[in-house]
């Protein structure tokens, strides 16, 4: 039987040994340790990617193929980020306006668009909008709403960015220091000088980084025009795995390429929204100033 030295020195040594164990795990990197744990999740996704049964074989093949409609996806996100930047700039300043007309119409843009699903957005411009134009405006004119599936998916994807972007800028303004425009109205300027020179450069700082995860969003997104049906040359990744898929019978197989893709570039343009992230934050954060 073990004397009461013996008892009292084990959860000495248990001590002992859990501050080892620490001062072992401190001593390795933080990054280290979620590197370590993203190997594991890859090392389960593959296993239960290789027992699942999947046509490998198919898959290498087909990527090119998906890989290559990259391209559809930024020039979609391009022109749609830049729609919706300028519609939000409009609604945000709507949003500000003591004009009741102007205040009127960016609020039921907001609440329409943000209150309503994305892919039915998409097919109301598609489908709805030709068919209110046919019955509104003589024929010459009707035509000219007629749009291509591609035309009508960007559009869409603008007019919902821009809604949800509205209150990003009309929050970014309000954010710029009430003393600036005090000191632009005491300079004599407009209005639109003291958005122009003043109030917007000052938002810009602010509605950037926010700006670029809707972009980042909107990447992600763009794969729904593809349900409108778009031709093989404006065909995104989504929309060349589904006809890739279909033809082959290896549904499961495309979309997971699919997929590589877009989480692919979402990380690419993740990276540069940090770095951008980053320089717009100059100048904004304070370091400790030792004394002399």
């Amino acid at each position: 039987m073990p004397d009461s030295s013996t008892r009292e020195a084990v959860p000495h040594q248990r001590h002992g040994l859990a501050q080892s164990i620490e001062a072992a795990s401190l001593a390795i990197p933080f990054r280290v340790k979620v590197a370590a744990v993203w190997a594991v999740i890859f090392a389960l996704l593959a296993f239960a990617f290789f027992r699942s049964g999947f046509d490998i074989q198919w898959m290498i093949d087909k990527t090119p193929a998906i890989v290559r409609g990259v391209w559809v996806t930024i020039l979609f996100s391009v022109i749609a980020i830049t729609a919706a930047t300028f519609l939000a700039l409009l609604g945000a300043l709507g949003r500000i306006s003591k004009n009741p007309i102007a205040y009127g119409i960016s609020g039921f843009y907001t609440s329409f668009f943000r209150g309503t699903p994305l892919i039915v957005q998409l097919f109301l411009w598609y489908l709805a909008l030709p068919q209110l134009a046919i019955g509104l405006l003589p024929e010459p004119y009707a035509s000219w709403f007629i749009w291509p599936a591609q035309v009508a998916g960007v559009v869409g994807i603008a007019f919902n960015y821009g809604a949800y972007m509205t209150e990003i800028f009309r929050s970014g303004i309000e954010a710029v220091p009430h003393g600036q425009t005090e000191a632009a109205d005491a300079l004599g300027m407009s209005y639109g000088q003291r958005m122009r020179r003043v109030i917007l450069p000052q938002a810009a700082r602010i509605v950037i980084p926010p700006t670029g995860n809707e972009f980042i969003a909107m990447i992600k997104d763009t794969a729904l025009i593809g349900l409108l049906g778009t031709t093989i040359l404006w065909a995104d990744p989504f929309r060349v795995a589904q006809l890739t898929g279909k033809a082959d019978f290896r549904n499961l197989e495309a979309l997971i390429i699919a997929a590589i893709v877009y989480w692919g570039l979402t990380a690419i343009f993740s990276f540069f929204q940090r770095k951008l992230e980053a320089r717009m934050s100059k100048g904004y954060v304070r370091t400790a100033v030792k004394a002399g």
